[in-house]
Order: C-alpha cells, then sequence, then structure tokens
C-alpha cells in the first residue's frame, strides 16, 4: 500500500517517488537544492504498488513521481520541475530567453539522455539481448557527448546565467545513473566539471543518499536561495 493522505497544510509540497528512480531523483534533488520543506510517500516499485488502483487515484499512468500541492496533482519528472520552478521561484531562469531554453533542454533530456536510463536499467535490473544494449549505448553516449560540447563554451550552467536552472537539474538527475549503466564521466571532461560544481552547491545529495525508503517529513535544511 502507499499513504496517499494529504498534508494538513495546503502549502506542503508531497512527493511521491521510489529509492531506485531516475526520475524519482529529479524533483528530489531541486527540492534539496532550494531548501524546501516536503513530505515523500515512498511507492515500492519492486512490488508493484504503482500499479495498485490507490496509488493510480494519484497518478494514471502507473509510474513515478507525482507531485500533490494546492490541491492539484503534477506527474511526469520534467513536467514537476516545471512546475517547482514556476511556484518556488527557484532554479528560474531570469530572463524569459533562459526560461524558455530550459524547458528546452528538459524536452530533449525526455528524449536523449533518458537513453542513459535505460543502459542502466539494462545492465542493473534487466538482462536484454546484446543487441538491445547495442542499439541504446551509442545513443546514451551522443546524449552526454552533445552536453559536454555545450560547455564547451566556457558557460558554467546549461542556460548560460550565472546560476543553476531546472535544465542543469533535470539533465543531471538522468546522468548521475551513467556510472551504473558502464559509462565513465571522465571521457567528458566539461560534463565532469559541470557535474562538479553541481555537486559543490548546499543541499546537492546522490540519489541513494537523497531519496528517502520509507515515508518521511522533510523540513527546510537550507536559507532561501535566489536561484
Amino acid at each position: 500500500m502507499v499513504n496517499i493522505a494529504e498534508a494538513g497544510d495546503p502549502e506542503r509540497l508531497v512527493l511521491y517517488g521510489s529509492f531506485t528512480s531516475s526520475s524519482t531523483y529529479k524533483p528530489m534533488l531541486f527540492l534539496a537544492l532550494g531548501g524546501l520543506p516536503f513530505s515523500f510517500r515512498t511507492v515500492n516499485l519492486k512490488n508493484g504498488v504503482q500499479k495498485s488502483p490507490e496509488y493510480l487515484t494519484v497518478n494514471r499512468y502507473g509510474q513515478v513521481p507525482a507531485l500533490r500541492h494546492r490541491g492539484l496533482t503534477v506527474v511526469q519528472s520534467n513536467v514537476i520541475l516545471d512546475y517547482l520552478a514556476r511556484t518556488t521561484g527557484r532554479f528560474e531562469g531570469r530572463s524569459e530567453q533562459a526560461r524558455w531554453v530550459a524547458r528546452e533542454w528538459l524536452s530533449w533530456e525526455a528524449d536523449a539522455i533518458t537513453n542513459v536510463a535505460k543502459v542502466r536499467h539494462y545492465r542493473r535490473f534487466r538482462a536484454v539481448d546484446p543487441a538491445v544494449m547495442a542499439y541504446f549505448l551509442p545513443l546514451a553516449e551522443a546524449a552526454l557527448g552533445n552536453v559536454d560540447r555545450a560547455l564547451s563554451d566556457g558557460r558554467d550552467w546549461l542556460c548560460r546565467e550565472g546560476a543553476p536552472s531546472i535544465a542543469d537539474v533535470g539533465c543531471w538527475g538522468r546522468m548521475v545513473f551513467m556510472a551504473e549503466g558502464g559509462i565513465e564521466i571522465a571521457r567528458w571532461p566539461h560534463l565532469q566539471r559541470w557535474a562538479q560544481r553541481l555537486a559543490a552547491l548546499p543541499g546537492f545529495a546522490l540519489p541513494y543518499d537523497l531519496i528517502p525508503k520509507k515515508d518521511v517529513e522533510c523540513e527546510a535544511e537550507l536559507p532561501s536561495l535566489p536561484l
């Protein structure tokens, strides 16, 4: 079963997710970097809780993550990042152009960087025909190479502004699992330095250190950041 009870405060962010989910990591990282209070509700994917009638009332796709806030339910990790940026003002571009570029990156991530998650899944959780890996691995590597080239012009962050945005959170949130797929980040030096900048931000943590294994109430741990 999954706890679908709403927090008493309508302003309380309630995130549903799983410890092993790369998609869950993205909004979790946003919340951690932003120092935002929220409630976490765990959805046990191994036991099939995501397909239970109870959870399907939260996310009709039977997937994680899902976010509830102010009477709204928002699903799909990059849509959740968009919502969080708009609602909290954190990790939102400073200019209108930057805000659209950030969302452009999120759309591209869902098409290209998601191949990193597939490679990780097939290496760690599901044995597949070698031909399947031979198809997805070059796609994952090409996506990482594209990010590396974008960062080769000297910018610190993907949207060329002086602060990270949801583009950085969303793209890194999927790429973080590359090592589990047997992909070495050191092959892309610009991408590696960008990852190091992200890791230096207050509140940053890797997935297994960040995503709870059970329901928890997380309180704000950082001062409000102008991001």
